[in-house]
């Protein structure tokens, strides 16, 4: 019997080559011209991409960069690779692992590419929670690409896994060795405009109902299902806070907001704070910039003492035996 050769695609957003001006502005003229990250009309999206957002905001955002690069280069991508490697090697014969970028390098048709002859190919967006603006694109160019080939590989799409207990558990085992008997833990999710949600108009007042029915792929709904899980298999004594970082633009984003949040624990006499960003599966720009460098300085100036930022999943070994209890279920 002729044996089965699988192939493993992990996907994730994407990051510049380096940390300059020129490298970050092509990459948000890429990541910005995405009409599910921009949704407006296409003359208007190209006008403010490339003659406000990418000329302006390029500068700060590779000073950005600056703060976080490391000697082996971008931290999202150095713990991608890393991921991919111990992923391969704990996989052995059984699949041929690759990784892929939505927007940059390494591309979604060089990812095919290498896994030609692969009978077939399962993806896994590296996106705990569903969004139009991250799972949705990349999947998207996943399939164009796929369907742009001679021979088109079978594909399979391991779904959302914002509540699976490898996710859960690997999180939990990652997170709790940095939490304090006296932190308030805050859970920081990456923010999406209101009309992004499936279910508008949005409660922004409370926590989300579960996930199921009409709400089963609304983002907002996901990340308050992942953190009750997590609040659960931590049996977590701490108090604690869900907020959403990142906003941009002046439509209205899903509230609470993270920055808002900073100003007001403290008022609270919230004294020493844990943010874990349960949205990303690696360190990048939104954890280790946003969150460790400037929310820090944020909460320090309202009275805080101590910010501490919890690590992602990363390349941690828990997390490789997790995302291959993820693929196997696909």
């Amino acid at each position: 019997m002729t044996s089965i050769m699988n192939g493993v695609i992990l996907l994730n957003l994407g990051t510049p080559q380096a940390p300059t001006t020129p490298a970050v502005r092509r990459y948000l003229r890429e990541f910005l011209s995405d009409s599910r990250v921009i949704d407006i009309h296409p003359v208007a999206r190209f006008v403010l991409v490339n003659g406000i957002i990418a000329p302006f905001r390029a500068p700060k955002s590779a000073a950005a960069y600056r703060e976080i690069w490391t000697a082996e280069g971008s931290p999202l991508m150095v713990h991608s690779e890393a991921l991919t490697e111990k992923l391969a090697a704990r996989m052995g014969q059984s699949a041929r692992v690759v990784l892929a970028m939505r927007y940059g390098e390494p591309s979604i048709s060089a990812a095919l590419e290498q896994l030609d002859g692969c009978d077939r190919v399962v993806v896994l967006p590296l996106y705990p929670q569903y969004a139009s603006s991250s799972t949705g694109t990349g999947l998207e160019a996943v399939f164009a690409a796929a369907s742009a080939r001679l021979v088109v590989p079978s594909l399979s799409v391991v779904p959302p896994f914002y509540d699976h207990p490898a996710f859960i558990r690997a999180l939990a085992t990652v997170s709790r060795p940095h939490i304090q008997p006296d932190d308030h833990v805050m859970f920081s999710y990456h923010g999406l405009p209101v009309h992004h949600m499936p279910c508008t108009p949005c409660d922004q007042t409370s926590a989300c109902p579960a996930p199921v029915g009409p709400r089963a792929s609304c983002y907002r709904a996901q990340c308050y299902a992942t953190t009750e899980a997590l609040v659960d298999a931590m049996s977590m004594p701490n108090d604690w806070t869900v907020s959403f970082q990142s906003r941009l633009g002046r439509r209205p984003w899903i509230q609470p907001y993270t920055d808002e949040a900073l100003d007001l624990l403290p008022k609270q006499g919230v004294e020493n704070l844990a943010v874990m960003c349960p949205a990303f599966v690696a360190d990048c720009l939104e954890t280790l910039e946003e969150i460790g460098i400037r929310a820090r300085e944020q909460f320090l100036a309202a009275g805080g003492k101590r910010l501490t930022l919890i690590p992602c999943l990363n390349s941690h070994d828990v997390w490789v035996e997790a995302v291959a209890e993820l693929i196997a279920s696909a």
